[in-house]
């Protein structure tokens, strides 16, 4: 797409990322002495996991592995915590109003990003997470087993749904490594 602005022609995509450019450097203070003084930042992610009896479970875990570099050069620092190498496939989801995911393992490892939105999670032990944009879900309840017993009996997996009345946009990077079990918030 094209826009007329003046007599000179520029792209919205030109646009867009000129005036990210100017709020980022007004807003953020550069050079040597920020990168030097600035602490690694600490951020936070749901992590659906497996024990060893095959039950679903929650966790918030941190990220603590930042460190301060440029990941293209020239381009300034940015804090980066790598996660595992490998495979990835990434799809754009929208849950349409009122979905219901029923109970189901996670076909993968993979991080589940809210876009717009709220849904939610719900382990096998009973516990429940709701999420909108800026959180970020790891699922990795495969291996799981059916419960024998108790209210969650016959069930294996997670419960997911939309929270509300609207649909649910999300980001899934699924990744092609094995599920780990009986590690909550292994991925630092």
């Amino acid at each position: 797409m094209i826009l007329r602005h003046g007599t000179k022609r520029r792209s919205l995509r030109g646009m867009i990322a000129s005036g990210c450019m100017m709020l980022m450097a007004s807003v953020l203070p550069v050079g040597p002495s920020w990168a030097a003084t600035e602490q690694a930042p600490r951020l936070t992610y749901h992590h659906m996991w497996t024990d060893d009896r095959g039950v679903s479970h929650l966790a918030t875990c941190p990220l603590t592995q930042f460190v301060l570099k440029s990941m293209s050069p020239p381009a300034g620092p940015q804090w980066q915590d790598r996660q595992p190498d490998g495979r990835a496939t990434v799809l754009m989801t929208v849950q349409p109003p009122h979905w219901d995911g029923a109970w189901h393992e996670d076909p993968k490892v993979q991080w589940i990003v809210p876009l717009r939105g709220r849904w939610f999670v719900q382990a096998m032990d009973g516990a429940r997470v709701e999420m909108g944009p800026g959180d970020v879900l790891l699922g990795e309840d495969q291996n799981t087993r059916p419960l024998s017993t108790g209210p969650m009996r016959g069930r294996k997996g997670h419960l997911g749904g939309n929270v509300g009345d609207g649909a649910v946009d999300l980001m899934v990077v699924q990744m092609d490594i094995a599920p780990t079990v009986g590690q909550p918030c292994h991925f630092r």
